[in-house]
């Protein structure tokens, strides 16, 4: 082979990379124009050029898979789909589908939907299949600075389809063996109190695990040993090769040697990811434990980091859409931080030996992966664990050593219904050791702001010059390094304020901010088990490091007032106003004005006494540097507009204008956008609205009356910075953070 396994796997990332960042996919009619300019650097003789023929033709495999997802997407959700269907997963009212194929159709590589339980007599189960009729619609993301980012997640997991079933038939209607053996376990350990956290260690499914337990696993930074994932596979992998060598004990002794240690331990693993249900981070684990077991088997003898890196470069070119993978990026990050942390920064050799070091030894591997994992953290969740240090001390090792062993051997002993009793008992016992030490602790969740994401880097780079001994040799230089680090973005032009349109679906939540605080207008919905204010505004706030000073509510429906509550929780000595009657609210009618940070806010509506918080008596709001202006509206409609044109015409000019009632068909009345005159329309709108908004002709009336038109269904959160001498407008799908998976997926914005 004229390359070795690893310079191609290293290819392979390097060629998958891109898909992280790419703002559109490239255009398939191009794909045979890179063929060809692939084959003519192969075919030159400087090395350098051959390898970026490989790159280039790998870097064409990689897209391949997203663009045929992307076709698949719109293919599905252009009408109701007769498909056949196998039964994944039962999620509490929801169902995930495979979806097998459409009108005789094999549909690869697999593709995935989620949709609502229908109403059957037969009762549902995994592996039962049916011929259904669906109605299917992409995933589309809420997309905030500092929120999880759903649409990416979806693709990861080839799972970007919602809908509801119109119509279903069974074709094969008994459940798979793994269904059957998930029940059968479940009557021997389905009145345990940690039942919901046994499910997901040993079969994957943590749909049953309540909230208030994953914000304790989140919170302390132990979420990662309650899923299946690479360490419980290796774990599984390890088990079953001491049973082989316990199994080699009564073998003769020409028989006893490596390989069928190797291979039943390969078996062990993927017995535990066939029962997982295949979630993707197992299979991930599998796979690149197959790869090792290749090496092995071969005789090749290989580097830590050549493993590490054949394995990565292996996931990847099977699964090119696992880049986009967060707990890939998790596990593979915490593998190399490990080479790197025990090569570059070892603990004496005194402390390597004696039992009385081993929580020195363990309170170094801690310290090490939360120092070099702390940038991918916060890039992913915003936030870091600080309690993570201590309850991965205790909780690693009794989950690894005691919990997963039990319900490993639980599930091998269910024929022999006493013994597995016990074993399950155990298991639940051994999560309650788990879970004492976890309870006492102080909430350590940390909620981070962007800028600390570059200082982050000054852990790793405080390895480096610890390593090389560069704090001794060249102290000026170290210095100057982490100068670069921490003060960088000191040159980035900021704006003087700014005012962001969150993405919240239906509803409003407008921020105004100046100097690290800000002004709210409008919270947002709220629903069953959560509100817009806990999954978008708070975590923007938190990223952007932003101390919310004032609360203001148009009016008093749902959509605007949700998050109310959760706010007033995180910043409870913010002043609230509107005109909805209550005490502790500041007034929000015409005449109202107040400064604030040197902006002035003007309330221009409604007029005094008003006798309800509805939509014709939202509160109207001018807010203005003396030079620029923005035209709060709330939910106006055409009869409080025509009012105020015909009252206060000559004080609504403005530059920005929020949208009325989201755009709706009983707004945006002519006369209002004529006395406006701004240049720019902001609605905050959902793409999949239960009442179409907003609507096609007022889109057009803001087109026919010269607004650049944005909103949030289609480009995101939507930014305003205002300097003194301009202003510009930025969505987080086009300019904020163009990604090809941040993108519309599927049918137009109309479609149903």
């Amino acid at each position: 082979m004229p390359y070795s396994l690893s310079r191609l796997a290293m290819w392979t990332i390097v060629a998958t990379l891109p898909l992280n960042f790419l703002p559109r996919l490239p255009d398939a009619k191009y794909d045979l124009l890179w063929v060809l300019i692939a084959a003519l650097l192969g075919g030159v003789r400087y090395r350098l050029l051959n390898e970026l023929a490989i790159v280039l033709l790998l870097f064409l495999w990689a897209v391949s898979p997203a663009r045929t997802l992307l076709q698949q997407i719109d293919f599905l959700t252009a009408r109701p789909q007769e498909a056949i269907v196998r039964i994944e997963q039962l999620r509490s009212e929801r169902i995930k589908l495979r979806i097998l194929s459409v009108a005789g159709r094999v549909l690869f590589p697999p593709i995935y939907a989620t949709v609502s339980m229908p109403e059957h007599q037969q009762p549902f189960c995994a592996g039962q299949r049916w011929r259904m009729k669906l109605r299917l619609r992409a995933v589309h993301a809420q997309l905030n600075e500092g929120s999880f980012d759903s649409q990416r997640y979806v693709l990861a997991n080839s799972m970007p389809l919602t809908g509801r079933v119109l119509s279903l038939h069974p074709t094969k209607a008994s459940c798979n063996w793994r269904q059957q053996v998930i029940s059968s376990s479940q009557k021997n350990y389905g009145d345990l109190p940690r039942q919901a956290i046994i499910t997901a260690l040993a079969f994957g499914d943590r749909g049953n695990v309540s909230r208030e337990m994953n914000q304790l696993l989140r919170e302390t930074g132990t979420a990662h040993l309650m899923a299946i994932s690479g360490m419980h596979i290796s774990l599984a992998a390890s088990l079953g090769w001491l049973a082989a060598r316990l199994l080699q004990l009564f073998f003769p002794a020409a028989w006893i040697g490596y390989r069928f240690p190797l291979l039943f331990s390969l078996l062990s693993a993927m017995a535990y990811t066939w029962l997982s249900g295949g979630n993707p981070p197992a299979v991930r684990a599998i796979l690149a434990l197959s790869m090792w077991s290749t090496l092995r088997l071969s005789g090749k003898c290989c580097s830590n980091w050549q493993v590490w890196g054949f394995c990565i470069g292996s996931i990847l070119f099977f699964d090119p859409l696992s880049m986009l993978s967060d707990s890939l990026w998790l596990s593979a990050m915490a593998v190399a931080g490990l080479l790197f942390w025990f090569h570059w920064f070892p603990l004496p050799r005194r402390f390597m030996g004696k039992k009385r070091w081993l929580i020195l030894r363990l309170l170094h591997l801690q310290l090490g992966m939360f120092l070099l994992l702390m940038p991918l953290q916060i890039l992913i969740f915003h936030a870091i664990s600080v309690s993570a240090l201590v309850a991965n001390l205790w909780a690693v090792p009794v989950v690894t050593l005691l919990t997963v062993p039990l319900i490993l051997c639980a599930v091998v002993c269910n024929a022999l219904t006493p013994v597995s009793v016990l074993l399950w008992w155990a298991a639940d016992r051994s999560l309650e050791l788990v879970f004492i030490p976890l309870r006492a602790l102080p909430a350590g969740w940390v909620h981070v702001s962007q800028s600390a994401l570059w200082l982050s880097l000054l852990a790793w780079l405080m390895v480096v010059v610890w390593r090389f001994c560069w704090w001794r040799s060249s102290p000026i230089t170290v210095l100057s390094l982490c100068l670069v680090v921490a003060l960088w973005r000191m040159n980035v032009r900021t704006p003087d304020w700014r005012v962001d349109m969150l993405d919240v679906g239906h509803g409003l939540a407008v921020v105004i901010s100046r100097q690290q605080n800000a002004v709210i207008y409008d919270t947002g919905n709220r629903w069953e088990g959560g509100d817009a204010a806990t999954s978008q505004i708070l975590p923007w706030l938190n990223w952007q490091g932003l101390s919310v000073q004032q609360i203001i509510l148009s009016h008093d429906h749902l959509d605007h007032t949700g998050g109310l509550e959760s706010l007033h929780k995180a910043f409870p000595l913010a002043t609230m106003r509107s005109e909805m009657g209550r005490e502790e609210h500041l007034p929000c009618h015409r005449g109202v004005s107040w400064q604030w940070q040197s902006l002035t806010f003007q309330v221009l509506w409604p007029e005094v006494g008003a006798k309800q918080s509805v939509n014709n008596q939202s509160c109207v709001i001018v807010v203005s540097d003396g030079k620029w202006r923005v035209l709060l509206t709330g939910d106006i409609e055409a009869r409080a507009e025509l009012k105020m044109v015909s009252h206060y015409r000559d004080q609504l000019a403005a530059d920005v204008l929020q949208v009325p009632h989201h755009g709706s068909g009983t707004s945006s009345s002519p006369p209002l956008l004529r006395a406006v005159t701004a240049k720019v329309a902001i609605a905050s709108a959902a793409r999949y609205s239960a009442w179409k908004l907003p609507a096609e002709r007022i889109i057009r009336r803001y087109a026919d009356n010269h607004y650049r038109w944005y909103d949030t269904a289609a480009d995101g959160q939507i930014s305003i910075a205002f300097f003194r001498d301009g202003w510009q407008v930025y969505g987080l799908r086009a300019k904020i953070l163009p990604r090809w998976y941040h993108q519309w997926f599927g049918v137009p914005r109309y479609s149903r």
